[in-house]
């Protein structure tokens, strides 16, 4: 669960680290060498890529049977951590390879990766579940990306909790009067198309807020009635177009803004073999670690944890 650990441990096996290719195949090797060793290591492994990775809660029910855990529980939290990360977190990539590792115990982690078809770049998205507080509340253990966009919709984060709100609130009303709300909407950003946005704005009304698609949604998420977030993101169907309506419709009716702020953290400061995603420019490595060695020194540390500070940047240093 830990983005530099395993890309790391993706190393050791001889995998090349630059390359999405890392992922699949650190996993697929994890899950080919455990099989039939599982008990012995008291670690599982489920899913995969592509076809794999839909086979997910099945497998998880199976282990579940075999370690007399509840394999419902696990596989519900499988399908969860994709659907976050296909319609709660909107940052432009695909998912397309889920990996479920569980213990004997029931400890579970999840590293998933998606792709953005139009520069062909990854994003890998980490779970630990001792660390996870709710399913839907900024959830991950970390994000890797090489690089933040500059407009994300993140229903995960903190900021977000008024739109997760209100977008349940939404979800539970009369389909019908949402849909005159969505059509009122939709007649607005008509009127507004001839003016020039800047490409960072982060609403589209006349692409995302479509009433004649909306209206099959909502009439299931009035049935159901979902009681908050999570049980509105698990609902079949309400996927990341229903989603982005209904946050943005949070917005404009209830005045409850979801974040745009892209929860990715960075895995690789200072570039990489062959040069990705940038050449290494050894004197910035220099000044990198000569600005941390004079933070160290000025920080107010006790003597001790100041040495084995600085002795932790002599040994990074040295590698």
């Amino acid at each position: 669960s830990d983005p530099h650990w395993f890309q790391a441990f993706g190393c050791v096996l001889g995998f090349d680290w630059h390359s999405s290719g890392l992922t699949t195949t650190v996993c697929g090797a994890l899950k080919t060498g455990l099989a039939g060793r599982e008990r012995d290591v008291g670690l599982w492994v489920a899913g995969g890529k592509g076809r794999a990775s839909r086979r997910t809660p099945q497998e998880l029910e199976r282990i579940g049977d075999a370690l007399a855990l509840d394999g419902g529980a696990l596989a519900y939290t499988s399908r969860m951590s994709a659907k976050v990360d296909s319609a709660a977190v909107q940052d432009g990539f695909a998912l397309y390879h889920h990996a479920f590792f569980v213990t004997g115990e029931g400890r579970w982690a999840v590293v998933q990766q998606g792709m953005r078809d139009a520069d062909g770049s990854a994003r890998r998205y980490h779970w630990l579940g001792s660390s996870v507080r709710d399913l839907v509340v900024e959830p991950h253990a970390a994000i890797a990306s090489d690089a933040r966009a500059p407009v994300v919709l993140d229903l995960t984060a903190r900021d977000s909790a008024g739109a997760r709100d209100a977008s349940v609130a939404l979800a539970r009303e009369e389909p019908g009067r949402v849909l005159r709300e969505a059509e009122r909407a939709a007649t607005y950003a008509e009127r507004i198309a001839r003016l020039r946005m800047p490409g960072r704005h982060a609403i589209d009304l006349a692409r995302d807020v479509r009433p004649r698609n909306l209206r099959s949604v909502l009439l299931t998420t009035y049935e159901a009635a979902p009681d908050g977030f999570e049980e509105l993101l698990a609902l079949p169907g309400v996927g990341a177009r229903a989603v982005r309506a209904l946050a943005l419709l949070a917005e404009i009716v209830h005045g409850a803004p979801a974040s745009a702020r892209d929860p990715a953290r960075f895995s690789f400061a200072h570039g990489g073999k062959d040069g990705h995603p940038y050449p290494v420019d050894r004197g910035t490595y220099d000044l990198s670690i000569e600005w941390l060695r004079e933070a160290v020194t000025r920080a107010r540390l006790g003597r001790g944890d100041r040495l084995e500070a600085l002795r932790r940047l002599a040994r990074f240093q040295a590698a």
